[in-house]
C-alpha cells in the first residue's frame, strides 16, 4: 500500500498520559487514565471497545472538543492543551476532518453547501468547485442541490464524509460511521472512506463497535479500564 504523505515515522497525533474523569451524581467517575498513544502520517487505525468505555470521549479530546485533565495532546505538532478557544477552532479547520455517527447536516443547506461551508468560512475562493469536486468523489455529484431530507441516510453520510475531506485534512476522526446505516449501505460508504483517505495519505482513527471494519485498519487498540491496548 502506498502512502502518498511519505515519511510514516513522524507522529502525527501523540498522546502522552492524558487522564480524563466526570462528575457522575457527587462521584468522580474515571475515564481515561494515563493514556498513551501514537500515530504516523497517512495510518488507519481503529478503536473499538464497550460502550461507555471513553472512545467518543478520546475523540472529543483529539478533535479539541473537550480537554485533558492531565497529560499532552500533540496533533500535527501541535501541542492542543493551551490553545485558546479560537486556536483550536482555526486548527480544526485546517487539519482535522471529523465524521459523526449522526451526520450532523445543515437541514436548510443542500449538498453543496454543506460540503463547501468549511471552504467558505476559511476564504476559499474555489470553495464551490472543490465541493463538486468532492461530492462527484463520493458519488453524489448529481444530487448536489438535494437537502439533507431529500437524501437517503447513506447518501447523508457521504456527504458528511465529502464535508469531513474537502479541506484535505492531515487527520481523519470517524464516530461509528455505519452505525446509522443498514450492513450492505454501511459496507459501500466505509469503503469509499478507506479509498479517500489511502488517496489523500490522510491519517484515519476510527471509533467502532464493528469488528470486521476494525480489522481493516492498519493498527486496532481496544480502550478498556481507561487505556488503549493494542490489538493483534
Amino acid at each position: 500500500m502506498s502512502h502518498p504523505s511519505g515519511n510514516l515515522d513522524k507522529s502525527v497525533i501523540s498522546v502522552v498520559n492524558v487522564g480524563k474523569s466526570y462528575s457522575r451524581s457527587g462521584q468522580k467517575l474515571s475515564v481515561l487514565a494515563n493514556l498513551n498513544f501514537e500515530a504516523g502520517a497517512a495510518q488507519t487505525i481503529a478503536i473499538t471497545g464497550p460502550s461507555g468505555s471513553g472512545k467518543s470521549t478520546l475523540l472529543g479530546l483529539l478533535a479539541g472538543l473537550d480537554e485533558p485533565e492531565t497529560g499532552t495532546i500533540r496533533m500535527d505538532g501541535v501541542d492542543l492543551t493551551n490553545m485558546s478557544q479560537a486556536g483550536l477552532a482555526s486548527f480544526r479547520a485546517k487539519t482535522v476532518g471529523i465524521v459523526f455517527q449522526q451526520f450532523h447536516l445543515l437541514q436548510t443547506l443542500t449538498a453543496l453547501e454543506n460540503v463547501s461551508l468549511p471552504l467558505e468560512i476559511a476564504g476559499n475562493k474555489a470553495a464551490e468547485a472543490e465541493a463538486i469536486s468532492r461530492l462527484e468523489a463520493v458519488g453524489l455529484g448529481t444530487r448536489a442541490n438535494h437537502l439533507p431530507s431529500q437524501l437517503s441516510g447513506g447518501e447523508c453520510q457521504r456527504v458528511a464524509i465529502a464535508r469531513a475531506l474537502v479541506v484535505r485534512p492531515k487527520i481523519l476522526l470517524a464516530d461509528e460511521p455505519s452505525g446509522n446505516l443498514d450492513a450492505k449501505t454501511g459496507e459501500h460508504v466505509t469503503d469509499l472512506l478507506f479509498d479517500l483517505v489511502r488517496k489523500d495519505g490522510t491519517t484515519l482513527i476510527l471509533v467502532t463497535h464493528n469488528e470486521e471494519l476494525a480489522k481493516r485498519c492498519d493498527h486496532r487498540y481496544q480502550l478498556r479500564d481507561g487505556q488503549l491496548h493494542r490489538m493483534l
